[in-house]
């Protein structure tokens, strides 16, 4: 049974687990011969049994008569190698067991040689057969008489340790001697007697081993070492202690009799005779063989690192690997029956659990409930965001999931009805363009050539490929949603609701037909929400790549040129970023106090290409500070001109295509594409004498989200939808309390944006989409003059195309003979069918069951980056269409970038699918990923060196509940989130801690065990079970008021530190001495069910973040006695805070201060390396009496967590040896009982630490002195500032509060100060 340690609660990928016998190595118990064939170097320099080189041969016959010992702590390779062929040889030889002496046998054999020749050829041939054997194999089991067999008591001493890591150092030295470069010695683990040397094998620090004669090591390390050897051929066991010191090396041998014998020795620790000429010959070849076998070990890890540096960081996770393998039927429920793995694996814990919930129907509202009674906990639901069907989810849909879902799950757990509704966008734009290039990449058509129908029949084909990997991307993130609710925002029922919301809009006179500005995507020839358009910061002259355009096209210069003045030699000089648009213009504005224009305004300038006179006005939209202060007005090009066109009665003058080109009105021109006619404009200017000049100019340039294109403001006929009074119900509904906002900082921009909104623009000129329902008339009448599309009074919607007649004929008062209707080619903005989906999913606008029960909805979940774009549509539109809100509350979360605070772009090849974080992924993966998608070679190369700078080893393994916690984890509620998504993987190392804390638990309880029904705090428990529970209800009311409030991190911050720190790091290490040694008392019983109350809560608490660990976990744990158990964690109660009123905060205060010695001990013997075997003495002294009384029912966990147990046994062979410790608790006036050559540890201004070792030596004084001063040193400079703050003389107006706090600090800051000065002190004396 494992014993406590030091780094049994900090590994960070494995805990110890005790509660079983170890069966010992499993790789050295391995009884097969040949498995690894490679050459190695025995313990004591040597080539092992069967290395082919002529000294092997020599110094075997040198050494057939002397005794060889080998220590078997040493796990490495060179042993296991050695051991394999000794095994070997063993079974050849015919021995019945395998003692130490039995190797010197079977090693020194004198027909070893020949085979081991045999055992080389069996192991190229992989046979396993003991070829000279003539007789059948015994295998020996060993002698039953531990006691009197020292290797077995060896090999014990070996299980214990047999994960100690080995690394293999080379030398460059033929000599024996300790070169300056070695780590230092840690301990000796054994020495070898060889022509009266002693030969000590050496541990260093850094893990190294080595073997060194034991002369060398006295001169070399005049220090403190421990040893402790085992002597083959003596009648005795010898266990040494050995001090060493500048003057002398004293011997204490202790036999199996506890007979005690003291050798002094005087630099050496032999008086035997001098070596002769041959002996001193073999140590030195044989140490220059060492040194071979040290360079050949080197130059093949130096080859090996060289060789495959991405597999052989992948290697490790390699072998984590560990899948389930039982045959379950999908939709069973898992086997729990068989065995746990040992480590934390999520392919295992991941397999069958969600198909299982999805069966049992778990996540369904219907579950165990008549919804046709109303609960009286209530109802929560939760609509998806659809995400795009373009393609698969990104890390932020990810995060957004993991909200939506761990906050229903929140809610199922306590007991609300609750409907978490999936379902998918169809993404006009997007998806039509991701098709289009499909198209052109596979067949090299367009959708032109295809035409309209059969166009969408192959975004159809696109949509059920992708739409299928979308819904399986959120099953592998665990979403508990409701699968037979999903829906399609192209199903037919939604396509019924939106094409209903029109008509009804459009005969209110809310959606109307306008000629208007629009964002202008030319190469999609389609217009664009406001969304689409992605804002391009240039800092001055830039040149940028534009589709359809085979050279870069400069932007971020501002041109001057001047219009000449109607019969006049003046002129009026402009400036402009864009002087293609000069045939667009209609005026020339300045400003109405502009002294230097005034005079002009009315006049008229001539324009310089066209037959047409500019006049010019004076409006206060112009900058006077601008250019030259005069601008020319473009009304059909230009936001801000569209509106001086509208004041001014301008004419409005388009002069480009819907494709970019120059019109037929732009003279000689016409037909260029629009940056090739700026150049050509610019020429023309020049040799008319106009131009003026040009300059660096900071600007925004607009692109296409989707193609790249620069956008266009163009005067296009479109559909709108009037805002301003729905705007108005959005805002009062926020400032009125009916609709949450979360975090409330987004009030003020949802109130700021709204008063100034304009009209919304649904028409998109593509044929992927809700086509408009809108019918436009024409009326074979002489009475009824002809209608133009941009007039409204000639449109009619309607369902079909016989609905529109007869509302066409009414509408005009004729005959449905006379009237004629076409429908609208566009379609719908993808927002505006996505406006409804609240209310449209549930079946609007039919009463459904569904829509009376589930609308409105309790919360919306998403981005703030679409507050506007999507939120406030669908108040918008449910205000409008149902006159309700669609939803109580309103959640926003940060914007997801990656590490280096960019945003998320396939381009940029920062865009993380989720499951590669969830299974893995190399770089070429990543990078095959890439190629499959619609990436240009510029951008795809660009891509792919980020991913290398940022994956250069791919992405490890996470797991889903890893991914899950970390994103909530970020989930603050700020703006944005830089998420690098290695951290990721620390979250599953604390997967591995949960899980090697549940199965320590597990382990703990016997057959009998049987959880309480409600757990009460025994009268007999420790201060340690009653500090464990209080922290526990600590941690159910941080997660309930976290999770009521939206404050995820500080849910997964209090979870994390429970399980982390509170239970993992003390209560686990501090209550294995008791169920160690006191297995059957009522102590060990106490804790066993405080064990099953925390480890049941808190995978409780943590199932909404983590759905799979914990449901793995808690099937296994036993069920507590109750009427109604519940099938899964999932539908389990979540954890109230009056269930645990366990709250103490005094006894954690005392805990803490107790943590605060155990930190202060730790992380002294950490700076030293300083082992569990090393003996202490703990000296804690308070300033305040009443403290020591304080820690006095701690102080077993204070002894326990600094590995300084008051009876820590360890076997050694055959003997038993207690290290004793000793913990003082003194107060201040009883100080000067601590032993002067003691270290000083300060912990706080109240408490001091004198801490004994019983080897001195091993503390370096001065480097303690340094640290100890640079302490004071910082404390002096806090004091000080604290003193500059309270001497300053408005110091009077800072609150008594502050000023209480301050003087406060100042005494702890004096106090600690004293502390250190007596710690220097006493280091100081210890020197002399």
């Amino acid at each position: 049974m494992k014993g406590n340690s030091d780094d049994s609660g900090e590994n960070k990928e494995e805990m110890e687990v005790s509660g079983g016998e170890k069966n010992g190595n499993s790789e050295n118990n391995n009884n097969t011969v040949g498995e690894d064939s490679d050459n190695a170097v025995g313990e004591d320099g040597d080539s092992a049994v069967g290395e082919n080189n002529d000294n092997e041969k020599e110094d075997d016959k040198d050494e057939e008569s002397e005794g060889e010992y080998v220590v078997e702590k040493i796990l490495n390779k060179r042993y296991n190698r050695r051991k394999k062929r000794v095994e070997y040889l063993i079974k050849w030889a015919g021995y019945d067991s395998e003692s130490e002496n039995t190797w010197e046998s079977a090693e020194n054999c004198k027909s070893a040689p020949d085979a081991v020749r045999e055992y080389e050829e069996s192991l190229k041939k992989n046979e396993k057969r003991y070829l000279l054997r003539s007789r059948s194999v015994i295998k020996g089991s060993g002698s039953n008489d531990d006691e009197d067999k020292p290797s077995q008591a060896l090999k014990k001493e070996t299980d214990k340790i047999n994960e100690e890591p080995y690394s293999e150092e080379s030398s460059d030295d033929d000599s024996d001697e300790i070169q300056p470069k070695r780590a230092k010695v840690d301990c000796v683990l054994g020495v070898k007697k060889e022509d009266d040397e002693i030969l000590a094998v050496v541990r260093f620090e850094d893990g190294h081993y080595d073997l060194l004669p034991t002369r060398v090591l006295v001169s070399k390390c005049p220090k403190v070492i421990f040893i402790h050897f085992l002597e083959p051929g003596f009648d005795r066991i010898h266990i040494c202690f050995l001090r060493i010191s500048d003057v002398q090396c004293e011997l204490r041998l202790m036999s199996n009799a506890a007979e005690i014998d003291t050798v002094p020795v005087n630099g050496d620790l032999t008086s035997g005779k001098p070596k002769t000429e041959k002996e001193l010959k073999k140590e030195a070849a044989k140490a220059a063989k060492l040194a071979k076998f040290h360079e050949k070990v080197k130059k093949a890890e130096a080859k090996a690192c060289q060789a495959k540096p991405v597999i052989e960081t992948m290697e490790p996770k390699k072998r984590e690997i560990c899948e389930y393998t039982a045959k379950t039927k999908p939709g069973e429920k898992k086997n729990i029956v068989v065995e746990l793995p040992n480590a934390y694996s999520p392919k295992y814990v991941e397999t069958a659990w969600y198909e299982w919930w999805q069966k049992s129907g778990f996540f369904r509202p219907e579950y165990k409930r008549d919804l046709s009674k109303p609960n009286p906990k209530g109802i929560f639901t939760v609509v998806i965001p659809p995400p795009n069907v373009t393609g698969t989810l990104h890390l932020g849909h990810a995060l957004a999931t993991s909200v939506e879902d761990a906050v229903c799950r929140w809610h199922r757990m306590k007991g609300k009805t609750v409907l978490f509704n999936p379902g998918c966008d169809h993404a006009g734009i997007a998806t039509q363009v991701v098709v289009e290039k499909r198209l052109k990449r596979e067949l090299g058509l367009t959708r032109h050539d295809l035409g309209r129908e059969k166009f969408v029949e192959e975004v159809w084909k696109w949509k059920n490929e992708k739409g299928e990997v979308i819904y399986d991307q959120l099953r592998k993130i665990g979403a508990g949603v409701d699968w037979d609710r999903a829906c399609f925002m192209m199903d037919p029922k939604i396509t019924r609701a939106v094409t209903h919301a029109f008509i009804v809009m459009h005969e209110r006179g809310i959606i109307y037909r306008s000629n208007r500005l629009v964002n202008w995507c030319c190469v999609l020839r389609s217009a664009i929400s406001d969304i689409e358009v992605e804002k391009m910061e240039l800092s001055g002259r830039t040149s940028l790549s534009v589709p359809g355009y085979s050279k870069k096209i400069e932007f971020g210069v501002l041109t001057s040129f001047a219009y000449p003045i109607e019969n006049s030699d003046g002129e009026v000089v402009v400036a402009t970023t864009r002087v293609e648009t000069i045939f667009g213009d209609s005026a020339i504005a300045v400003h109405p106090k502009d002294k230097r224009y005034e005079h002009l305004v009315g006049k008229y300038c001539i324009h310089p290409f066209l037959q047409r006179k500019l006049p010019i006005i004076a409006d206060s939209f112009v900058d006077m500070e601008f250019g030259t202060g005069v601008v020319k007005v473009t009304p059909a090009h230009d936001h801000n001109d569209y509106e001086v066109g509208l004041r001014h009665n301008l004419a409005f003058i388009t002069c480009f295509t819907d494709d970019g080109n120059m019109t037929k009105d732009c003279g000689e021109f016409k037909n260029m594409k629009r940056f090739e006619a700026r150049d050509a404009v610019l020429e023309a200017l020049k040799k008319r004498g106009l131009f003026r000049g040009q300059v660096d100019n900071p600007m925004a340039v607009p692109l296409c989200s989707r193609s790249k294109d620069v956008v266009e403001p163009i005067l296009k006929s479109q559909w709108y939808v009037k805002c301003d009074q729905m705007a108005q119900r959005a805002i009062e509904a926020v400032e009125q309390g009916h609709l949450k906002i979360t975090p409330d900082f987004h009030v003020a921009t949802w109130r700021k944006w709204l008063e100034n909104i304009r009209d919304w623009c649904i028409s998109r000129q593509l044929w992927w989409g809700h086509r408009i329902p809108a019918y436009f008339v024409s009326v074979d009448d002489p009475k009824i003059p002809a209608g133009s599309s941009d007039n409204n009074d000639y449109w009619v919607s309607a369902h079909n195309e016989a609905e529109a007649l007869k509302k066409a004929a009414r509408k005009f008062d004729v005959s449905e003979e006379k009237v004629s209707v076409k429908r609208d080619e566009d379609v719908l903005d993808t927002w505006f069918s996505s406006g409804m989906w609240p209310f449209e999913i549930f079946g609007w606008p039919e009463k459904t069951a569904d829509l009376d029960r589930f609308f409105p909805g309790t919360l919306l979940e998403t981005g703030h980056d679409i507050l506007f774009f999507w939120v406030a549509r669908m108040v918008f539109m449910s205000q409008e269409l149902t006159g309700k809100l669609p939803f109580q509350e309103v959640f926003l979360h940060a914007m997801i970038r990656d590490a280096h605070g960019r945003k998320m772009s396939k381009s940029l090849g920062n865009v993380i699918d989720p499951l590669n974080v969830i299974h893995g992924i190399s770089l070429m993966q990543l990078n095959k990923m890439l190629e499959s998608g619609n990436l240009d070679p510029k951008e795809l190369k660009r891509a792919k060196e980020g991913q290398a700078h940022d994956y250069p080893n791919g992405i490890p393994e996470c797991g889903t509940d890893a991914l899950r916690f970390a994103l909530m984890n970020y989930t603050s509620q700020c703006r944005d989130i830089n998420l690098d998504v290695l951290r990721i993987q620390g979250y599953r190392f604390f997967c591995n801690k949960i899980w090697q804390a549940s199965r320590f638990t597990l382990m703990q309880f016997h057959s009998s065990f049987i959880p309480a029904r409600k757990f009460d705090l025994s009268e007999q428990s420790s201060a340690l079970d009653r500090w464990i529970m209080s922290r526990l209800s600590y941690a159910v009311e941080s997660s309930n008021n976290g999770m009521s409030n939206y404050q995820f991190s500080r849910v997964t911050t209090a979870l994390y530190n429970f399980w982390q720190y509170d239970f993992c790091d003390i209560y686990i290490e501090g209550c294995k001495p008791i169920l160690v040694n006191n297995r059957d008392s009522d102590g060990a019983e106490i804790i066993r069910k405080v064990l099953f109350e925390c480890v049941e809560t808190g995978l409780r608490l943590l199932s909404p973040f983590m759905p799979f660990i914990t449901e793995e976990l808690w099937q296994r744990l036993p069920s507590r006695p109750s009427k109604e158990q519940s099938e899964s964690i999932c539908v389990a109660p979540y954890p109230e805070v009056e269930e645990y009123s366990f709250r103490d905060e005094t006894l954690e205060n005392r805990v803490a201060r107790a943590m605060n010695i155990v930190k202060t001990v730790r992380s002294f013997r950490s700076d030293y390396g300083l082992t569990t075997k090393v003996k202490t003495e703990l000296c804690i002294s308070f300033e305040n009496k009443s403290e020591p009384a304080e820690m006095e029912d701690l102080i077993p966990l204070i002894t326990t967590l600094t590995s300084s147990s008051k009876a820590c046994f360890f076997r050694i062979h055959f003997y038993r040896f207690s290290i004793r410790v000793v913990v003082f608790l003194l107060t201040a006036d009883k100080a000067q009982q601590v032993p002067r050559n003691s270290v000083q540890l300060v912990v706080s201004a109240t408490c001091k630490i004198s801490l004994l070792l019983e080897v001195p030596g091993i503390i370096d004084v001065p480097k303690e002195i340094t640290k100890l001063t640079d302490k004071q040193e910082k404390l002096m400079i806090q004091l000080q500032k604290l003193e500059e703050t309270m001497s300053s003389p408005a110091y009077n107006k800072v609150p008594l509060g502050i000023r209480n706090n301050n003087e406060e600090k100042v005494a702890s800051l004096l106090a600690e100060s004293k502390h250190l000065n007596e710690a220097i002190v006493a280091l100081k004396n210890s020197l002399t």
